[in-house]
């Protein structure tokens, strides 16, 4: 057990940079001299049921929630499980738009494909009709790096090319983030993209400089907040199948309900002063209350220091967690021992001499 699991605060602590800390690459887009991701092979082919709460847009059977670009009924072939551009057909498309989701899709180019290159192969999956995962034959067949598999077409190669040998069915498992425009139209937060290809991390909540577009990527231009999905014949004949998604909704925090967290009493210096000690809980673990300033803090291990408030004179609350000291005082007032109370969880303490 290590020091996370006893105290399970620390896992509120960011492991990683936030997506706006990341920087756009100075390469220019399509460079064959850019340097191509490692190769990894992925786990076995596995298909991925949708949850409960997904919207199943292609389970196996027809193509009612697709449309072709003028509106009329999905132009490519439904076979035994699966569907299939017709190459020269058009491009199609949802006929509900979407903002931010999570979308499952398995696809396979079939094993006998002519070309090399772009023409190996090649589709693309668009989100919200503009942001463009790449689909392609990558397996033994070099292009350059922003286009093949799992790229973000013209703008990020993939952290590794997890492709399966042509002929096998692959798996995106994507998370996308559509752009947040001001009442003025100018973009506040760029389209953000996450993608797991067969099972391995391949784009880590990526920030898009643009809509996609071949030799550059576009501006963003103001649009609704949904829009459809978009898969693109490119005249190749690749297969789908399973395709969901879910609808990721805007993560809202009411905030606490007014007396929730009382603002704690003022407790004098020489009152204060009865605490800073050690106390060692039935873990093991050992904790030392010291006061600066006339603040009384908790150091649980290393540096970490944080303030305790009163709330009277056996109780105290951290400042920033729902987290709780209780002591036991001796008829002098003096504490001898002491309960810490967490997520649920309580443990006892003693004073260390």
């Amino acid at each position: 057990m290590n020091r996370s699991t006893r105290f399970p605060w620390l896992l509120l602590f960011p492991l990683c940079l936030p997506a706006w800390a990341q920087t756009p690459s100075q390469w220019k887009a399509h460079d064959m001299a850019r340097p191509r991701p490692g190769t990894v092979e992925p786990p076995a082919a596995l298909t991925t049921p949708p949850p409960p709460d997904a919207v199943v847009l292609f389970g196996g059977s027809d193509l009612s929630r697709w449309q072709s670009a003028d509106g009329g009924p999905a132009p490519w072939a439904v076979r035994d499980g699966y569907f299939e551009i017709v190459p020269g057909s058009g491009s199609i498309l949802t006929r509900e738009g979407f903002g931010d989701v999570q979308l499952h899709v398995e696809w396979m180019v079939p094993e006998f494909v002519e070309g090399e290159g772009q023409n190996r192969g090649n589709s693309g999956i668009y989100f919200m009709g503009r942001y463009e995962i790449q689909v392609l034959d990558s397996h033994a067949n070099d292009t350059y790096p922003d286009g093949q598999a799992a790229s973000i077409y013209g703008q990020r190669p993939p952290l590794v090319n997890a492709s399966r040998p042509t002929g096998q069915w692959q798996s995106y498992d994507i998370v996308f983030r559509r752009p947040r425009f001001d009442h003025a139209g100018v973009v506040v937060e760029p389209a953000r993209l996450t993608v797991l290809h067969n099972g391995v991390l391949v784009q880590d909540c990526v920030r898009l400089v643009g809509p996609t577009m071949w030799l550059q990527p576009l501006p963003y231009r103001d649009h609704p907040d949904r829009l459809p999905l978009l898969l693109q014949d490119h005249d190749s004949p690749v297969r789908f199948r399973n395709v969901w998604l879910r609808e990721l909704r805007e993560f809202e925090d009411p905030g606490p309900p007014a007396g929730r967290y009382p603002a704690g009493v003022r407790l004098p210096a020489p009152r204060l002063e009865r605490y800073p000690g050690r106390y060692q809980f039935d873990t093991g673990d050992v904790v030392t209350l010291s006061l600066e300033g006339g603040v009384l803090r908790a150091h649980f291990f290393g540096p970490m220091s944080l303030e305790l408030v009163p709330l009277s004179e056996r109780e105290f609350e951290l400042r920033r967690t729902a987290a709780r000291f209780t002591f036991e005082l001796d008829p002098g007032g003096r504490p001898v021992g002491v309960t810490f109370q967490i997520g649920g969880d309580s443990r006892q303490g003693r004073r260390l001499p």
